[in-house]
């Protein structure tokens, strides 16, 4: 099999690897679980930067409408669990977004800088996969929503480097985007044994 998709997700350091196509189509229905707490993290994510930075009225506005975003996609795949007789119930987590947010620095301005950018590298490569899962997914209906779902993706890790523009030095956004994708890649570089969205 090979991947439909070149790399040209920005941002992205390298494509995601066949063997994560083959293992989140066998596993389907977890992927879907999976999904379901992705979206809602995606949701926390916007919410948590909003809380730690009230007075930055574009910030605020702009991931007041991600957060909103990010629970109408958590509701959309919790529809399909029910369709489908998947439970709601807990998942491990793979080390994935662990990783990347151990990479965020604790002092601002940095901290601010990293959060945006990690944010925006999730959002990148869930906007990869989700394309990967509707171009390879063998139920039609399944592999349609996952298209629908693309250019909200695709938006929001625009939005989260937008953002960092506004707020950073621009040389200084390109620098670090570089530092933390080349790590987000390496995160993938193995595939993790459990099927998850990032693994």
């Amino acid at each position: 099999m090979t991947t439909a998709l070149p790399v040209t997700i920005k941002f992205l350091q390298r494509p995601t690897r066949d063997d994560w196509v083959r293992q989140a189509i066998a596993h389907l229905d977890t992927i879907l679980l999976d999904h379901s707490h992705c979206e809602r993290k995606a949701a926390g994510v916007a919410l948590n930067l909003i809380f730690r930075y009230p007075s930055s009225t574009k910030l605020v506005r702009t991931l007041t409408t991600i957060a909103q975003e990010e629970l109408s996609h958590f509701e959309q795949v919790n529809q399909w669990l029910e369709r489908r007789g998947i439970p709601l119930a807990p998942l491990a987590a793979p080390p994935y977004a662990a990783g990347l947010k151990a990479q965020i620095r604790p002092q601002e301005p940095d901290r601010q800088l990293d959060s945006l950018l990690v944010a925006g590298l999730i959002e990148a490569r869930s906007h990869e996969r989700l394309g990967l899962l509707a171009a390879h997914c063998p139920d039609l209906e399944l592999a349609a929503f996952y298209r629908s779902l693309m250019a909200s993706e695709a938006r929001h890790y625009g939005v989260y480097w937008t953002l960092a523009v506004t707020y950073h030095d621009r040389a200084t956004v390109d620098q670090r985007l570089v530092e933390l994708a080349t790590i987000e890649s390496d995160l993938l570089a193995t595939l993790h044994p459990e099927p998850r969205i990032h693994s």
